[in-house]
């Protein structure tokens, strides 16, 4: 019988943060692209209510670098001892692949948003991306 390897805990860890912000930074400039954007929480005067666009942009980064990072975590933690299919794997990547070149084709057009705004904006989403998806692989490997 063999024995079943496993990644050391701190290395998924570490990729399944980096995997989760990717894809929440992915999530922010398409969702840029289409009108929900960050920086309208910044332009919005006093008297006025928080734009709808800014808070579903708040919730879509939040739950894809959560996600994200549980996913990447959980299929790190099973790929070793070779529990994932090849169809699967292949599949994954196909998705992976798709989602940065649709970011870096967003990324690559001409920002509906001022810079300084933009530039906040991308802050605020990496941060946001990267605490999500450090909770969502710590969540996924903790011990039962």
């Amino acid at each position: 019988m063999t024995e079943t390897t496993y990644f050391p805990r701190r290395l998924i860890l570490a990729g399944a943060v980096v995997s989760g912000v990717l894809l929440a930074l992915a999530v922010h400039m398409l969702g840029a692209r289409y009108g929900l954007d960050l920086g309208g929480l910044w332009r919005s005067g006093t008297a006025e209510f928080m734009p709808a666009g800014a808070a579903i942009a708040w919730w879509l980064i939040a739950t894809v670098g959560f996600s994200g990072g549980y996913f990447v975590a959980t299929l790190m933690h099973s790929a070793v001892s070779g529990q994932i299919p090849q169809r699967m794997r292949q599949f994954l990547i196909v998705v992976g692949v798709l989602v940065l070149a649709g970011a870096g084709q967003a990324a690559s057009a001409p920002s509906p948003v001022p810079t300084i705004s933009g530039v906040l904006a991308g802050l605020a989403a990496l941060c946001l991306g990267a605490v999500m998806a450090f909770c969502g692989a710590h969540f996924a490997l903790r011990r039962p």
